[in-house]
């Protein structure tokens, strides 16, 4: 079963670098011992995220089913046949993951298969479960032995998913709302997308940086650089989409090229050991 375990969890791993750079070089900089069970939550994330996004030729209302159903039969065995889920189970079992935590995930990627607008009591549903219980997770995984040290970082760790999550919508708005058909910010009218919408919307995400930075500061050493590093890239590519007009909000997807990643990675990691020093 090591053997097993360890593949799993290497495939959880190669599928976190594969599909996201920026979250990978975050990881890379938590301690050793926290590296593999974040990776394993990011694994079964991104497969479920695949499903409602990505898989238009299949019947994604089976599959996700199936997957929830093999999610909670894995996690109850502590054994899957499909590696994604086998190492998600290790975390969940080993860490002690709030099984309430995965429903709400789960609730919410259902969510995107059948709402394609929302009101303010659906859209905070959406965010609390597609963002800010993964950050939950990973604060457990943080702090799996202190629960009070987690209980009071639960409200910044649920504040740097909902700006995470808000960035995330306002750059792929074009094409969540042109091939997906969904519009997630409620009270605005998409037709009329003005500057001032957009700043309305860029002062709810400021106000949840603001609120996550407080917690990011008070992390253990086991976790401050890796999350700090994933917290300045968000920021870099919030400040970059609220240079450009409402209008071209719509013309691209906005990203922070490879090497300037690279260069954020490098210089956060040298001013962080001066401060050990």
């Amino acid at each position: 079963m090591d053997l097993y375990d360890n593949i799993s969890l290497k495939i959880s791993r190669l599928t976190t670098k594969q599909y996201s750079t920026s979250f990978s070089m975050g990881v890379g900089l938590l301690q050793k011992p926290c590296r593999l069970p974040i990776y394993a939550i990011y694994g079964f994330v991104r497969v479920a995220d695949e499903i409602v996004d990505t898989f238009h030729d299949h019947d994604k209302e089976i599959l996700l089913a199936e997957f929830k159903r093999d999610t909670f039969e894995a996690i109850e065995q502590k054994i899957s046949t499909n590696p994604i889920l086998h190492s998600f189970q290790w975390v969940v079992n080993n860490y002690h993951i709030d099984h309430s935590l995965i429903h709400a995930f789960l609730d919410s990627m259902e969510m995107d298969l059948t709402e394609k607008d929302h009101d303010r009591e659906s859209f905070q549903k959406y965010v609390y479960g597609s963002a800010e219980v993964v950050g939950l997770m990973c604060l457990r995984v943080f702090y799996h032995d202190d629960d009070a040290a987690y209980q009071a970082q639960v409200y910044p760790a649920r504040k740097l998913g909902e700006a995470f999550q808000k960035i995330n919508f306002l750059r792929d708005i074009r094409s969540d709302y042109i091939e997906r058909g969904r519009f997630y910010f409620p009270g605005i009218d998409l037709q009329n997308f003005t500057d001032d919408s957009k700043k309305a919307i860029e002062k709810d995400i400021q106000h949840d940086f603001d609120e996550a930075y407080k917690g990011i500061r008070k992390l253990n050493r086991a976790s401050r650089l890796g999350v700090l590093v994933s917290y300045t890239y968000y920021l870099k590519l919030f400040r970059k989409i609220k240079r450009t007009g409402a209008d071209r909000v719509f013309s691209k997807r906005y990203r922070i090229s490879n090497f300037r990643k690279f260069v954020l990675l490098a210089s956060l990691w040298f001013r962080y050991q001066l401060r050990l020093a």
